[in-house]
């Protein structure tokens, strides 16, 4: 069936009415893809952000359900559609978003979410009724994986959309996305798929490791919409260099500068790029300015479901205008008063920049706005790279990781834990997938052999024995605890021991890493949560705090805030200081640090793609070398341990 079909021409008029209805004209890659998915085809889009692309991924179901509905036809059993998205404070917008096109158009349909937000008893419900439209992310599919019952309900699943795969795809979370999708297509070989991307380089690469092999991803439309966002880039510049740090990445001098920005009419988007110093920048606002006091909220992922999910609430409804947000923000969300957006220090990346400016004017054809505010006064080097890569965009590659053994044998442990699974046709499913398509038996068996037996050097410890075979070749746990242990720690993402914090009378705030509360004393204080806070005492994996009145000690921290310059950007960062070796300083950052730079000239000499930069200097503890390789985090390393 198509849009063209004569037998789809009631549910197509339907549709467009209520389309039309609501003002709205489809674009010409919505209408591509709605085809595309009424003949049951594979696709990949690629379309910048605020563009509607989530409208492009659902108008084919909302087409076939419709000409269900007309001819009479009873509702099917769901779930009919998955919806695979990065980040939990997506799931929540989407949901009410999708269930509300879904009422305006008078379908049967329901929508769910399955993620680490939901409670359990909404989950048990789950597994009785299945929604007919299912949001959830690599981790909860897993977890669904761990059990048999589960696993049943998914072979209705007739569409899956990976939305937002280039967060997926640079990392282990996308493996898991390949490896979750080689199951559904073992339940369901018709079932359907598609990619959503905002930005990405290498779209080839990135369809062929979605789709899993060259042939699938040859079949599957590939469909661009070529919308172009304008964006408007705006850099707060001290009078003097001077005012700026050489050093650091907090940016709180500028805090003063930055009120301006934060004046009403409309609302403000605040990106930090660490959950840390978004405390500590809500914290410095309000003590600027304290009568931001009811304006102003803080969002990042180690708060309570119950905090963030009031805050986008808030911000939606206009209970208050400005959020001072990190990544939990970046991605879907939709804020539609969202007026500005302000970036804290440099992104690291030219994706996640022109990603952040597009929360602000977060429609077709809007202009998005984006004020950027460097931390020191080398950074406005890279913000000068960011202008120019805004008006010339290159796209950047995600890299994605082939064949990581940890997330295969942690999948073999999920599969065996959901009702065991025969080695030979699981094989067959991992082969499937782009990441292990050069998997060996031999391979495969050592891994087999790691699970059973602990491997060569655990062997003599019951604990690393995590699987047994049973007497017709099929693994299995070797006992519950492996699976009570498994269930509560599948996932990619790395982090410290994570402690909850919660007041003595009553009423959790969020999480916090173990290391940064083994460095406190009961009566010290700390700032959490847009909160003075005092530890009392810690009892059982949970943190218990009273509100404090004195100055506070430290604000957390979390391992994961490190972030990496990516190629793109460190490119950019090179011609930016090529251009002003030859005396070429044309944007309003460069032109700020110029003298800064002519200082450089005189007394040393530019890094640049031709020259090695190594300083040496002396002092009072010894002998100093600096190097400038200026490309990224993991080259930075590795340099530094030789």
């Amino acid at each position: 069936m198509s849009l063209s079909d004569p037998q789809s021409v009631q549910g197509v008029t339907r549709f467009m009415q209520w389309f039309e209805g609501k003002g709205w004209a489809p674009f010409a890659f919505q209408l591509e893809a709605w085809d595309a998915q009424q003949k049951g085809l594979d696709g990949f889009l690629t379309a910048p952000t605020g563009s509607g692309k989530t409208l492009a991924m659902l108008g084919g179901l909302f087409l076939t359900q419709l000409e269900r509905q007309s001819s009479g036809q009873p509702t099917e059993k769901g779930p009919l559609l998955l919806w695979i998205t990065p980040l939990r404070a997506l799931a929540k917008d989407l949901e009410v978003s999708m269930q509300e096109m879904i009422d305006q158009l008078g379908l049967p349909l329901t929508v769910g979410r399955r993620t680490g937000d939901v409670s359990s008893n909404e989950k048990a419900k789950q597994r009785q009724n299945m929604p007919s439209i299912l949001i959830t992310t690599p981790e909860s599919m897993h977890i669904l994986f761990a059990s048999a019952r589960s696993v049943d309900g998914l072979k209705h699943v007739k569409q899956v959309v990976v939305d937002e795969w280039h967060e997926f795809m640079g990392s282990k979370r996308g493996t898991q996305c390949e490896l979750l999708l080689s199951r559904l297509r073992a339940l369901q070989p018709a079932l359907m798929c598609w990619g959503v991307s905002a930005t990405i380089g290498n779209v080839e690469e990135a369809k062929q490791v979605l789709f899993g092999t060259e042939t699938r991803a040859s079949h599957a439309v590939h469909i661009t919409g070529d919308h172009p966002k304008e964006i408007d880039m705006i850099s707060i510049v001290p009078e003097s260099i001077e005012e700026l740090p050489w050093s650091g990445h907090l940016g709180l001098s500028m805090i003063e500068q930055v009120l301006p920005y934060l004046e009403p009419p409309g609302s403000v988007l605040l990106f930090t790029n660490t959950r840390a110093q978004a405390e500590l920048w809500f914290r410095g606002l309000l003590e600027a300015k304290p009568d931001l006091a009811g304006d102003i909220a803080l969002h990042h992922g180690s708060l309570t479901q119950q905090i963030r999910l009031w805050v986008e609430g808030a911000i939606k409804e206009g209970v208050i205008r400005i959020v001072v947000c990190t990544s939990s923000l970046d991605l879907g969300v939709d804020f539609s008063p969202v007026d500005r957006v302000i970036q804290v220090g440099s992104p690291k990346g030219i994706a996640r920049f022109m990603q952040r400016a597009g929360r602000s004017g977060h429609a077709p054809g809007k202009k998005s706005t984006i004020i950027f505010v460097p931390t020191h006064a080398l950074e406005l080097i890279e913000a000068s790279a960011l202008r120019e890569s805004i008006s010339n965009p290159a796209l950047e590659d995600r890299i994605p990781p082939f064949a990581p053994m940890d997330v295969l044998s942690q999948y073999a442990v999920t599969r065996a834990v959901g009702g065991g699974f025969d080695p030979d046709a699981l094989y067959q499913e991992i082969v499937s997938t782009w990441s292990y398509q050069s998997l060996t038996r031999d391979q495969w068996n050592r891994v087999i052999h790691h699970l059973v037996h602990g491997g060569d050097a655990l062997q003599k410890y019951p604990e690393f024995q995590k699987l047994v075979v049973d007497g017709d070749g099929v693994l299995k746990p070797a006992n519950r605890r492996v699976s009570t242990r498994h269930r509560l720690s599948i996932g990619t993402i790395s982090s410290d021991a994570m402690l909850r914090v919660r007041y003595l009378t009553g009423g959790q705030l969020g999480t916090v890493e173990e290391w940064f509360i083994a460095k406190l004393e009961p009566g010290d204080c700390f700032w959490f949560a847009g909160r003075n806070l005092e530890l009392v005492r810690v009892k059982q994996m949970t943190v218990y705090v009273r509100r404090a009145k004195g100055a506070s000690k430290s604000i957390p921290a979390w391992l994961g805030g490190r972030m990496s310059l990516s190629s793109n950007l460190s490119a950019g960062l090179q011609r930016s200081l090529d251009a002003m070796e030859r005396g070429q300083y044309d944007t309003p950052e460069t032109r700020a640090i110029q003298p800064l730079m002519e200082l450089q000239a005189e007394r040393s000499a530019f890094p640049s793609h031709e020259r090695f930069l190594v300083e040496l200097s002396t002092s009072k503890e010894g002998y100093h070398a600096f190097f400038f390789p200026f490309e990224g985090r993991a080259v930075h390393e590795g340099l530094s341990t030789m």
